[in-house]
């Protein structure tokens, strides 16, 4: 669970414009629970001015505790103004801010040890979480972005393909889904997730799953 952000692909957060707080059970390849994950945003109706959304995942296994929160704020098409990250993985605590300022052409990273860093960024910058949402949207407007680079400390360039209609199985019953199939290309890593979603006109995601050696480890609705 090193990099535990492309689980991302939902506590609603203030009062202002529409909200929406999404849980999910976080479970083992065997169906053993972990934990849970809140995916919660602010300001999603059309005249709000900006945007936050949050991320909280709590999951642990025998010696080992995961408690990761992500804060976005992002501008109404999406691109991002600053994301917050906290990272507790066992013994291990990471905390830093990048701030996107895209008129000057970067990313500012800065972390809790005083450290920082410029990343080259264009006139529309998306953090991984503001990314989740910005697909939800382009899935209302039935487009599917195919490439696009994503922010989350260094750089990371999504590929997205459309896999189909699906149907699945939640604690809750079964669902008709659209799935997505996900590669994220790092500068020292790569990673393949699947995502359902539902075709309710907000197009929630249900499950997300990312195949491991041992079998997939998921995030699933709770209803």
């Amino acid at each position: 669970m090193k990099h535990c952000w492309y689980l991302i692909p939902f506590v609603a957060l203030g009062l202002q414009g529409a909200t929406e707080a999404l849980r999910y059970n976080v479970n083992w390849a065997s169906g053993l629970s972990l934990g849970e994950a809140t995916l919660a945003a602010d300001n999603l109706d059309a005249s709000a001015a900006s945007r936050r959304f949050q991320l909280n995942l709590e999951a642990s296994i025998p010696g080992f505790a995961v408690v990761d929160e992500f804060i976005s704020l992002a501008k109404p098409d999406y691109c991002s103004i600053q994301l917050d990250t906290k990272l507790k993985h066992g013994s291990k605590v990471r905390e830093e801010r990048i701030e996107f300022k895209s008129a000057e052409g970067f990313a500012e990273r800065k972390t809790m040890k005083g450290g920082t860093s410029k990343i080259p960024i264009g006139a529309c910058a998306r953090d991984a979480l503001a990314f989740v949402y910005h697909l939800r949207n382009e899935l209302k407007l039935g487009r599917i972005p195919s490439r696009e680079a994503v922010y989350f400390g260094s750089a990371y360039t999504l590929t997205i393909k459309y896999a189909g209609n699906a149907n699945i199985t939640l604690p809750s019953g079964p669902e008709a889904a659209d799935k997505l199939e996900i590669l994220i290309q790092g500068p020292a890593s790569k990673h393949a997730i699947e995502v359902y979603y539902g075709r309710d006109a907000q197009r929630t995601p249900l499950l997300f799953r990312v195949p491991l050696p041992l079998g997939a480890f998921t995030m699933e609705l709770q209803r």
